[in-house]
């Protein structure tokens, strides 16, 4: 009530000094971070509704300021940076002509790829060196890369699905895996949310419908939770819900690693009290709340608003929820070859209920640090969901 708006430049500053007036805190009293932000109304649509942004079409692996190259995660497909000849492995080593540490030296490499056109110099992964100009244009995200059926042993069959992100386009793609695992009596999934860092809670629980519709019909998927002044009007339970193609779920495999947050979690939380779940790769980013949107001035406010628990009241994880088993992304391999060490580790747990010999024990894993979180990354006025993208 006491705000004095002529302080401030904008919205965004606003906002800015509003989420940092009062740190939250969780149970343990660990700061909560903060993930609340402002975009164009417009990006914000379109990106949800169609798995549309402008930018490069690229993800990077997880560097820090110390970096002096950067390496590609993800390219995708049809995208400026696939057209161009980048590909996942490959390493960046310049941009405009600027090594990676001068960059980060200075201004950051994430204002050098908010700007259009840039110069890539790149290094393939064996060896060869080359150098690109690369615009920004309109991606459209395909957020079911892949999905095929895993012959595994005593005849029975695993399936895998990569999901990049949660946004409606997804929904048909889905129905369309999970009737084909059903078609070919899959009761294990390995589901590849490795890079997915969330998107739309609707599709989030349609997805849960095609794990445990089946299994898990007319019982507590989630409970979204507001504070106290907006629960009576605002709190709801999402109940599971037999699909056409739901499958009778029995183990649940999630890939997982830092970057694997907010829709990804709920779906991997919510599926635990129902069918035995394992995660492998790494520990998650741990956002187990959510947004609204609220529209003004062609702009759209998505204020954190509510927490979401699982049917046993759990969902206190802003540190992550822990990998069962510790795998590797190795970038020289494709997300979800056979020799992916997720995948072999996924596989191993499914078959015999442990980790492969190599994997680290789950314990150590556990008491690796915590992940360290920022603030979502905004490009502009677009906003993304999934972590380090271009």
């Amino acid at each position: 009530a006491n705000l004095d708006l002529s302080g401030f430049a904008d919205a965004q500053a606003v906002l800015d000094h509003l989420v940092g007036f009062r740190p939250d805190v969780d149970s343990s009293g660990n700061p909560i971070p903060i993930f609340s932000f402002i975009n164009d109304a417009e990006a914000d649509a379109q990106f949800f509704g169609e798995g549309r942004y402008e930018g490069f079409g690229f993800s990077m692996a997880d560097f820090d300021s110390s970096s002096t190259q950067i390496r590609l995660s993800r390219v995708f497909f049809d995208s400026p940076a696939n057209r161009a000849g980048l590909a996942r492995g490959q390493y960046i080593l310049e941009l405009n002509g600027r090594t990676i540490a001068d960059i980060n030296a200075a201004e950051g490499v994430s204002a050098v790829l908010d700007t259009t056109p840039v110069d890539f110099r790149m290094r393939r992964v064996d060896g060869t060196e080359f150098t690109v100009t690369i615009d920004k244009d309109i991606v459209t995200i395909d957020p079911v890369p892949q999905s095929r059926i895993i012959p595994a042993a005593g005849g029975r069959n695993i399936g895998y699905v990569e999901l990049a992100t949660f946004i409606s386009t997804a929904d048909a793609q889905l129905d369309g895996v999970f009737a084909n695992f059903l078609a070919n009596n899959v009761n294990d999934v390995i589901i590849d949310l490795r890079y997915n860092s969330g998107g739309l809670v609707n599709t989030a629980e349609r997805l849960g419908d095609y794990l445990g519709g089946d299994v898990a019909e007319n019982l507590v998927f989630s409970k979204t939770q507001f504070n106290a002044e907006r629960a009576a009007a605002n709190n709801v339970t999402e109940f599971f819900e037999r699909r056409s193609s739901s499958i009778n779920l029995s183990q649940l495999v999630v890939v997982a690693s830092q970057t694997t947050a907010s829709a990804s979690e709920l779906v991997t939380n919510s599926m635990e009290p129902h069918v035995n779940v394992g995660i492998v790769g790494d520990r998650t980013f741990g956002k187990p709340v959510g947004q609204v949107g609220i529209e003004f001035c062609d702009q759209i406010l998505r204020p954190t608003s509510f927490q979401t628990v699982n049917a046993l009241d759990f969902g206190d994880y802003f540190g992550g929820l822990p990998a069962d088993c510790a795998a590797t992304d190795d970038l020289d391999i494709p997300v979800g070859d056979d020799t992916d060490p997720n995948i072999v580790a996924a596989i191993e747990w499914l078959e015999t209920g442990a980790c492969p010999v190599a994997s680290v024990p789950v314990a150590q894993q556990k008491a690796q640090r915590p992940v360290a979180r920022t603030r979502p990354a905004r490009d502009g006025n677009v906003w993304r969901e999934f972590a380090n993208a271009f």
